[in-house]
């Protein structure tokens, strides 16, 4: 009995699909095609974000290790001061 019932409720949806798929029938095959390369262009490309984000990377990467050289050179630098007034 609940399976008559569970059959009912999907008939709005296959209904819908139903729509839709004539929807998709009624274009050219040339336009289908053309959105169907469009699709498997973006999924397939890498995004500009990703380019991004490994750029930034690189850029971090970049001034930790110049910030550690500053910082390393300038300690050595104070310390020669500091031997040099004695």
């Amino acid at each position: 009995m609940g399976r008559k019932d569970a059959n009912n409720s999907r008939l709005p949806i296959e209904q819908y699909r139903k729509q839709i798929g004539k929807q998709d029938y009624k274009k050219t095959k040339s336009v289908l095609k053309e959105t169907k390369i469009k699709a498997e262009a973006k999924r397939s490309a890498p995004g500009i974000r990703d380019t991004v984000l490994i750029l930034v990377a690189v850029l971090i990467l970049l001034f930790v290790v110049y910030s550690f050289f500053y910082l390393n050179l300038a300690k050595e630098i104070e310390l020669d001061i500091d031997l040099d007034d004695n």
